[in-house]
């Protein structure tokens, strides 16, 4: 009896002290994200060294590296970044806020649904990039041919994952919000949108990601700043390192945004990360 009070109380102690350097589910997940890329660079590095990969077009992370450090050094770096932020937050704002509330609206009203859904569908396969030169030729070389370039590929992924987010929600909690004689903002306030925003997580993921790509091609043609015209500028006087480093840095952002907004979907969708 005696032994078996006495393992009764040890046991608690063990998991206690085990739990104290044991990383929790979300902690494992950062740590993990966050070493992933640099084993990439790692395994490029070893491959370029060993000479499996050839260093005139696949250039060691080392010398990257160090052309980066020029170029932040000389500030090029920091003003192109700084140029391709600023499209991508004024895109992104112009094209992601439209997206969203049409995009609920169309998950509420059936009729708009009905009308919208099939110029949606006709338009979005078109490549975004095919159209670049309509945009230049409408909105001019300048600043605005840019961003709505971003505008219209956050557009689309905001639109119709907010709609799908939307039409998923349990037909109960709408019939309730009607029996309780909500209003249409008080139906968009409290079931609509946080019943959707699951799904406008993803939309607003695709969206970003969607919208650096489409930045980095529209400043390769028509644009004198920003990492995409660095990009193009280097392949023009054969520089390799410092087109990989516009593509890392763009690789970066793409990663930094997503790493925020998975913090913030863990904010608002805690239930759908402990999966």
């Amino acid at each position: 009896m005696s032994v078996l009070s006495e393992g009764s109380k040890t046991l608690p102690k063990v998991k206690a002290a085990g739990s104290g350097w044991r990383l929790s589910a979300g902690n494992r997940d950062r740590l993990i994200s966050a070493a992933s890329p640099f084993v990439l660079l790692i395994i490029w590095e070893i491959l370029v060294r060993v000479g499996f990969l050839d260093a005139r077009f696949f250039p060691a992370p080392s010398s990257i590296f160090s052309t980066l450090v020029e170029l932040v050094r000389d500030g090029s770096l920091w003003n192109n970044t700084w140029a391709t932020l600023q499209r991508l937050f004024w895109g992104f704002f112009l094209g992601g806020i439209p997206g969203l509330l049409l995009g609920i609206g169309m998950g509420l009203n059936r009729p708009l649904r009905a009308f919208i859904d099939p110029l949606i569908s006709t338009t979005y396969p078109v490549p975004k990039s095919a159209i670049f030169p309509l945009i230049l030729l409408i909105c001019g070389l300048g600043e605005a041919s840019k961003i709505v370039m971003v505008a219209i590929g956050v557009f689309y992924p905001v639109l119709i994952n907010s709609t799908i987010g939307v039409l998923e929600i349990n037909k109960i909690y709408l019939d309730v919000g009607r029996n309780f004689k909500a209003s249409r903002w008080q139906t968009f306030r409290t079931i609509a949108f946080p019943g959707a925003v699951p799904h406008i997580m993803s939309g607003i993921k695709l969206g970003l990601g969607l919208g650096l790509m489409l930045i980095a091609i529209a400043e390769m043609i028509g644009a004198k700043s920003g990492l995409g015209y660095m990009i193009w500028n280097a392949w023009e006087i054969l520089s390799v390192e410092t087109m990989y480093v516009g593509l890392i840095v763009i690789a970066l952002l793409g990663f930094l945004f997503s790493m925020a907004l998975n913090e913030v979907e863990r904010k608002l969708v805690p239930w759908k990360n402990s999966r």
